[in-house]
């Protein structure tokens, strides 16, 4: 169990000012009682993404995800609500779907029992004998389920706060600079299995501190003079414009966008729209181990089929930008494990400037917040 001892220790040397401060010690990656402990304490009480809205539209639509190592499924009744739920029967366990589709019913596939859209129990093989037993009391464990920014999110916390007033101006921000989200399509997913912990690739996303070091041609597509990071409440905002010449990242002549807007979600939900023609990425960070992190780059365009631009461009992040990220997370994360580092310093630059990682002191804020909260079995 992490206790309030514990905390303190990891998080002796934050301090609320980023130019004094220090990142979190190291233990809270290379120690399974943190991740153990994150998964309850973090993921398990926040809002976390599952898709973009279109997968949901239409009555009988389900999805189904895991959160903090829990099967949930969301599904669209008939009458048009959004509705979660455990993805498990009340039977035996058994989970009732995988993947996503389109059903009139969520039916076990192990003994068959039967349950609506709103998680009644409708039906109940051969349960008529049995003494004690209504079919009409027994329902699905609800989740919290929200439609925010054209996607759709869950979260395991029964009393935790909407999300669209947790995220303050965020729903305003998206609006502003991706007003087509909602109208977007999913175009490409690209999966990958990374060798460190999860919060070793958020600490990376929220500074670009490394990036003239490690993204030579990320630097060229963007205008790094203009690169400014916002942090507000549970979000923090990414914002920079477009390069003015040639790139080496990839072609954005015919660019309607001329952006580079970014946002951070605590914990774990990173969203972008990249210079090109009407798009979105999401990047969800998912914990799957201590030094294991799955991570889902959903690419969303204004068409199914990409053009030979978002071709390039998906080409770019998944074989230069994430291969550079991917090895310097691992790195991280092996270096952590030695007994050579402890923590080290934040890098402020008191202008809110790329090169800077105030946005990762922000985030070591919130989850000493969040390990507070739930310490000593909170």
């Amino acid at each position: 169990m992490i206790t309030g001892d514990d905390v303190e220790r990891v998080g002796s040397g934050y301090k609320s000012d980023p130019g004094a401060s220090s990142s979190l010690a190291a233990d809270a990656y290379v120690d399974q009682r943190w991740f153990d402990f994150e998964q309850r304490a973090v993921i398990g009480r926040s809002w976390q993404w599952v898709c973009h809205r279109e997968r949901l539209l239409n009555g009988g639509d389900y999805v189904a995800v895991a959160v903090a190592g829990n099967p949930v499924v969301v599904v669209r009744t008939a009458a048009g609500a959004l509705r979660a739920f455990y993805n498990v029967c009340q039977h035996r366990a058994h989970e009732l779907v995988s993947g996503s589709g389109s059903v009139r019913a969520l039916t076990c596939p192990y003994h068959g029992w039967v349950y609506s859209l709103d998680g009644s129990l409708t039906a109940a093989r051969h349960s008529g004998h049995l003494v004690d037993f209504d079919v009409g009391l027994i329902c699905l464990d609800p989740v919290l389920v929200e439609e925010f920014g054209g996607f759709v999110w869950v979260n395991l916390d029964p009393a935790a706060v909407p999300l669209r007033e947790q995220s303050g101006d965020l729903g305003d921000e998206m609006a502003q600079w991706a007003p087509d989200v909602e109208k977007l399509t999913l175009a490409r997913r690209l999966t990958y299995d990374i060798k460190s912990n999860w919060k070793n690739v958020i600490d990376n996303f929220l500074e670009c501190y490394h990036c003239h070091i490690a993204h030579k041609d990320f630097v060229s597509l963007v205008d790094m003079s203009t690169y400014q990071v916002t942090t507000n409440g549970i979000y923090s905002s990414h914002m920079a414009e477009a390069g003015k010449s040639t790139n080496a990242a990839y072609d954005v002549e015919d660019a309607t966008v001329t952006d580079h807007a970014v946002w951070w979600l605590w914990p774990n939900t990173c969203m972008m729209r990249y210079p090109g023609r009407g798009n979105f990425i999401v990047l969800h960070v998912i914990p799957v181990a201590l030094d294991r992190t799955l991570e889902t780059y959903d690419f969303f365009f204004e068409e199914t089929a990409p053009n030979p631009a978002e071709l390039d461009a998906i080409r770019y992040v998944d074989e230069v930008l994430q291969q550079e990220d991917i090895g310097l997370v691992e790195s991280v994360q092996r270096g952590m494990a030695t007994p050579a580092f402890t923590s080290g310093r934040i890098v402020n630059d008191p202008t809110g400037s790329g090169l800077s990682e105030h946005g990762v002191h922000h985030f070591h804020g919130l989850l000493l917040e969040a390990y507070r909260a739930s310490a000593d079995g909170h």
